[in-house]
């Protein structure tokens, strides 16, 4: 979101610092061409692109990701820290990932 690392925090990386992205998404995107899926990986994405479209958490959001398609696909962030929420969540490998995989096979 915010094209830097933010640095470290308490229980994790602080936040992306909130200006990059009002800066520098929507010029990027207007020159990238025809986008055909943006992967929202992480909280701070689903609630910059998705706003008042998120669940109440992280994972419903993510549960819910037919929901966005085929603009947007809410994504946990890829984290060592996120371990225990895909054991937690064994649908996220056994359904999400291979939707996805197809997503790309058809779009390619």
């Amino acid at each position: 979101m915010g094209f830097c690392y933010p640095g470290k925090g308490k229980s994790g990386d602080l936040p992306p610092r909130p200006e990059c992205a009002p800066l520098w998404h929507e010029l990027l995107i207007r020159n990238m061409g025809e986008i055909k899926l943006t992967l929202l990986v992480g909280n701070y994405a689903q609630s910059y692109y998705l706003k008042d479209r998120t669940y109440r958490t992280l994972t419903d959001t993510v549960k819910h990701y037919e929901e966005y398609l085929p603009e947007y696909l809410p994504l946990p962030h890829p984290s060592p820290r996120n371990n225990i929420w895909l054991k937690k969540n064994p649908w996220f490998q056994s359904e999400l990932l291979p939707a996805l995989k197809d997503i790309i096979s058809s779009s390619l």
